[in-house]
């Protein structure tokens, strides 16, 4: 039964995409900022979340939401799927996401992302990218949004976790405000790799909000550090992590 799921899952997901799209194409420009993040970005993802959960048998649990701060920072996000990104830009509003800036020049779909203030950076020009994601981010962050970020740089396989890039840390700290690790093994469920998908409980666990202790290359640092020994530390306790867990990855911002 999972190998019609499957094809039957990325149908819908294909025709909700194409639809939604155009309907927000037309409708989000007469929205402001919020409700345009919650008309285009988040139906859209809850719908896919909805859709992974009562087709392909992929559910979720959430662990530590009390953590969550009320005022919006810089979300640190393990990544190894493409279930999260659905899942994090539905649950948390309005979210600006990091992404590359080819993306944007995607028919519909990039056009209707434009829309909702991306952080879109040059991921061939590493210097560019940073002075980017650092004036954007903090744009973003000034006008109530959270960001989002997978400092990994790319989906990292389960049992595998790239190094941390300081970019998100970096516009924490210049903020002043704290940064949000999230861990998870979506991709025991949703792999990396293939259309393959697995029945099975997605766990996501939100840390405590970490703080820089002082400012510069130093506190960006340290806090970069301990954001990723929390994401280490957990994915161990969630089991999904191997003895030499980490690689080298292309993370530049």
């Amino acid at each position: 039964m999972q190998s019609l799921r499957i094809p039957i899952f990325y149908l819908l997901l294909s025709l909700s995409t194409v639809i939604w799209c155009l309907i927000s194409l037309v409708v989000a420009v007469f929205l402001p900022f919020r409700a345009r993040y919650r008309f285009v970005v988040q139906t859209w993802c809850r719908c896919a979340v909805w859709l992974a959960w009562h087709i392909l048998g992929i559910r979720y649990e959430l662990q530590g939401v009390e953590s969550i701060p009320q005022r919006p920072c810089v979300i640190l996000a393990k990544h190894q799927s493409t279930w999260e990104t659905f899942f994090l830009s539905a649950y948390f509003e309005p979210l600006s996401q990091v992404l590359k800036r080819e993306l944007l020049r995607v028919p519909f779909f990039g056009w209707a992302i434009a829309l909702l203030k991306p952080i879109a950076i040059d991921r061939g020009n590493p210097k560019a990218a940073l002075k980017q994601l650092a004036e954007q981010g903090q744009k973003r962050l000034e006008q109530g949004a959270w960001v989002l970020i997978f400092p990994e740089g790319t989906r990292v396989p389960v049992g595998q976790i790239g190094k941390f890039s300081r970019g998100g840390a970096a516009l924490a700290v210049n903020a002043g405000l704290p940064v949000l690790p999230v861990a998870h093994d979506a991709g025991l469920y949703w792999p990396k790799e293939g259309w393959g998908k697995t029945p099975g409980t997605v766990r996501v666990v939100f840390g405590p909000p970490l703080q820089a202790e002082g400012e510069g290359p130093r506190a960006i640092a340290d806090l970069n550090e301990r954001a990723f020994a929390w994401v280490e530390q957990t994915q161990r306790q969630l089991g999904v992590l191997a003895d030499n867990p980490v690689v080298d990855g292309p993370a530049k911002v």
